[in-house]
């Protein structure tokens, strides 16, 4: 049975590398808010750092706080340390490998 056409869309969309579309930036915070446009999921991208390579580490956010930390940056403040203190890694859209960044 071939797969129908929503199928195969899914599919392709799982496969293809994500691309990440920066909608608002805050050079204050050093954070950015976007949308992963592969996947439609929405993000929160701080600098990191590992030692041999400087990155970014993504971190799934939902619409509704994608909204909230765009409208009022200061809020993202909490979500931005956990994420600099590996608590909230499970959200990470991409793994960042052992060595990680901070």
């Amino acid at each position: 049975m071939r797969p129908t056409r929503r199928e195969q869309d899914r599919t392709e969309a799982a496969d293809a590398p994500p691309s990440f579309r920066d909608r608002f930036i805050c050079l204050e915070l050093r954070f950015s808010l976007g949308i992963e446009e592969t996947t439609g999921r929405h993000y929160l991208a701080i600098p990191a750092a590992n030692g041999v390579a400087e990155a970014e580490e993504f971190y799934e956010i939902d619409a509704r706080t994608h909204e909230r930390f765009a409208a009022d940056p200061g809020s993202a403040a909490e979500f931005i340390r956990r994420c600099r203190n590996r608590e909230l890694d499970a959200l990470l859209i991409l793994d960042p490998g052992p060595a990680g960044g901070a």
